[in-house]
């Protein structure tokens, strides 16, 4: 596979997970630092989710990974969800 394929290939894989994701927490490790919600650009309350292990399933929410690119532990991750399922 080439590497422009290979670019694509990721490309098309992270927009999936937007697309088909919601943030989930891991509530263990969060130390209530708030950088997630600081950075959320529509304000979600992420630390919020996070400290109660509740995922981020706001119908507001863009899915735009900013919470979970700026978490300094790496508490939230983007887990795939059906959408015809809720």
């Amino acid at each position: 596979m080439g590497l422009l394929a290979k670019l694509f290939k990721r490309d098309r894989a992270r927009r999936e997970a937007l697309v088909t994701g919601e943030v989930t927490p891991e509530p263990q490790r969060c130390v209530q630092c708030g950088i997630c919600s600081y950075y959320c650009p529509i304000n979600i309350d992420v630390r919020r989710h996070a400290w109660t292990g509740e995922p981020v399933i706001e119908s507001r929410c863009l899915t735009c990974g900013e919470c979970v690119a700026r978490c300094p532990r790496g508490v939230l991750h983007f887990q795939r969800i059906e959408l015809f399922d809720r």
